[in-house]
């Protein structure tokens, strides 16, 4: 297998730290430089379907895109340790607090990522500071509500470290570009942050 894979974008390091969780080895790396839009070459698209990473190419030339789908197959093959729930209560849950920390944290950040760090100029048509600016906030609120979530808990989801640990981990962690923490009022949130990101696989890809 293969996997394309970026180490200037956050959604591929996901699916590097899923692959350290579980000390899969057998995946070869394949670069991408999304700056000079490889990512973007009809010999990439025609494999993948779409301009995106990360990318998993299956022995059989099958290709996966999408981070947490790409997870969720290296589960099926590498099931320990568990990231995505071991029965339907655990997988139900998993996937809620994945799918929020997805669309109300890590995407917000990575829109003002996108729009305010001046590197990231060639992957926006214009960069609008008021985006960047919407996004921060939004992400914030969101953080509000896990911080009052981690009072009394570990981990986001259940009570072992998940995918939704990795995906909000990996969407905060990617804010280190420009500079930005989450506010300091948020302790539960930065002990949870921090204990995550000194995760020894937490390395993987950075």
């Amino acid at each position: 297998m293969k996997l394309y894979t970026s180490h200037r974008a956050p959604n591929p390091r996901r699916v590097r730290w899923v692959m350290a969780e579980k000390g899969v080895e057998d995946v070869e790396l394949v670069e991408i430089d999304i700056l000079t839009g490889d990512h973007k070459k009809p010999e990439y698209r025609d494999k993948v379907g779409v301009p995106h990473l990360p990318a998993l190419e299956l022995d059989d030339g099958t290709t996966i895109s999408e981070s947490v789908a790409i997870g969720r197959y290296l589960e099926a093959l590498y099931p320990e340790p568990n990231l995505f729930g071991r029965d339907a209560r655990e997988q139900a849950v998993v996937e809620m607090w994945t799918r929020r920390c997805e669309f109300y944290l890590s995407n917000p950040i990575m829109l003002n990522v996108r729009h305010s760090h001046p590197a990231l100029a060639a992957l926006e048509a214009v960069q609008i500071p008021q985006v960047a600016d919407y996004n921060r906030l939004s992400a914030e609120r969101f953080m509000k509500t896990l911080d009052r979530h981690l009072a009394e808990r570990e981990f986001i989801a259940l009570d072992r470290f998940t995918i939704a640990d990795i995906v909000a981990v990996v969407g905060l962690d990617f804010a280190r570009m420009v500079r930005y923490r989450p506010p300091a009022e948020f302790e539960n949130l930065h002990r949870w942050f921090d204990a995550c990101r000194d995760r020894p696989a937490a390395k993987a890809g950075v």
